[in-house]
């Protein structure tokens, strides 16, 4: 009976430090997917490349097939508001909201052709 008591105080222990070790607060992530206008690789590329800078973004995976943008990120950093902005501001449509114009003409040929970053390409 000692011995599993002395165990049970040991893992209690063990568990305030790794709480007090993160300041008491465990590390949170959030995934947001959102539908884009992209269609190529080049898409890919410079959405995967660009967001993954905005602050409290983890990680940004495009699914070309389905036109998705994965954003997973730290919530008490960003929001999906401030994530679809700046997917605009490089040129790509991001759910309802449409491409920044200014963006959109400096895409590569491919991707205007394509009709990236248009509203409703899908």
């Amino acid at each position: 009976m000692r011995t599993k008591n002395i165990l049970a105080a040991l893992m209690i222990g063990s568990s305030l430090m790794a709480a007090a070790n993160d300041g008491g607060k465990a590390k949170k992530t959030e995934t947001v997917s959102i539908k884009s206008s992209t269609v190529c690789g080049m898409c890919e590329t410079a959405i995967e490349g660009n967001l993954i800078y905005e602050r409290g973004v983890k990680k940004v995976e495009v699914d070309l097939a389905t036109a998705m943008v994965m954003v997973t990120y730290d919530p008490r950093k960003t929001d999906p508001a401030h994530l679809r902005t700046a997917l605009t501001k490089l040129g790509y449509s991001a759910d309802d909201q449409p491409a920044d114009a200014k963006a959109f003409a400096k895409l590569p040929g491919c991707c205007q052709k394509e009709g990236c970053g248009s509203p409703g390409h899908h």
